[in-house]
């Protein structure tokens, strides 16, 4: 995963950089999730393994998809991309890519795993103290795992906080047995 990651990291600066300089940050990030959704598709897996097609007819295959979704530097992206073997790199090149995104942004996607379904009251507030600590924006989407018994575990990036009745619990347990 990390030689992927470093592999990928280069081509999503790079996609980064020229959508700041133009200001099309949203369209390359739509562009890029689009082509990263079709080299996921297993026909499409299937297309690009094929060693009986050239760099050209794959980078051919994935543009014929979206061809009315990708500018013409999107285009010479997906080319640069097959011409270097690199379009399994797609997804990785994404991910990578809205992570720039959202650090210019100066936002924050949040996951909130709760055991019962958070009141629009408590979501804003939770926000809001996200935010200050953050220093960010920050966009919740939230999850209901009855498992969790009660409170509620973060995930903002790497951070995870885990304030739920079974990861107390598993902690109290963990103490208890050593």
């Amino acid at each position: 995963m990390a030689e992927i990651t470093t592999t990928a990291r280069p081509y999503a600066k790079a996609a980064f950089q020229h959508a700041l300089e133009q200001k099309e940050l949203d369209q390359w990030s739509s562009m890029l999730s689009f082509v990263a959704a079709v080299t996921c598709d297993e026909t499409m897996q299937t297309v690009l393994q094929s060693p009986g097609m050239t760099s050209e007819q794959k980078a051919e295959a994935i543009i014929s998809i979206g061809a009315d979704k990708l500018s013409e530097q999107g285009k010479n992206f997906i080319f640069l991309l097959a011409e270097n073997d690199r379009l399994s790199l797609l997804p990785m090149i994404s991910d990578l890519f809205e992570l720039l995104k959202a650090e210019q942004e100066k936002t924050v996607e949040v996951m909130v795993s709760t055991a019962y379904e958070l009141a629009s009251g408590e979501a804003d507030k939770l926000a809001a103290s996200l935010k200050e600590r953050l220093g960010r924006e920050v966009q919740i989407s939230s999850e209901i795992d009855k498992s969790l018994i009660g409170g509620l575990i973060i995930h903002a990036g790497d951070m995870v906080i885990d304030g739920s009745v079974r990861g107390k619990l598993a902690k109290l347990s963990e103490r208890l047995n050593s």
